[in-house]
């Protein structure tokens, strides 16, 4: 997967709401920085947003992955638009789930990154919405 889709991803629900704020854009880089990029490389996507990859070589995890850390970004600042949701619904049809899977993870990720919510219980919960 890479990681650069992934961030692209995830800056393009930050900007949705027109206000990329402090602590998505600090999440942003806590996740591109825990992935190896620089921080000129992660403003180097902020500014040239790659596609989403072929969700035919995504594996499981990685759909996970992406799902996940875009549901956490989307509840950050603590206000979550419609225009959010959507966004992730829309990327989560992409990846092959139904749209209910971004409720469902949203009831069980928690907006301060520095809790971490059960991941295997959300692993399991997200299969039962593949498509």
């Amino acid at each position: 997967m890479s990681i650069k889709a992934q961030l692209s991803a995830l800056i393009q629900l930050a900007k949705i709401d027109g206000d990329f704020d402090g602590q998505e854009k600090l999440h942003i880089l806590m996740v591109g920085r825990a992935n190896g990029l620089s921080e000129a490389e992660i403003k180097e996507i902020v500014e040239n947003p790659v596609d989403l990859p072929d969700i035919n070589t995504m594996t499981e995890d990685e759909k996970f992955d992406y799902l996940y850390n875009i549901v956490q970004l989307m509840k950050i600042d603590s206000q979550v638009y419609l225009s959010e949701i959507k966004y992730c619904e829309e990327l989560a049809e992409k990846l092959g789930f139904k749209k209910k899977v971004i409720s469902a993870l949203s009831s069980r990720i928690y907006s301060d990154p520095s809790i971490t919510a059960n991941v295997d219980a959300l692993r399991k919960a997200m299969k039962r919405y593949q498509n």
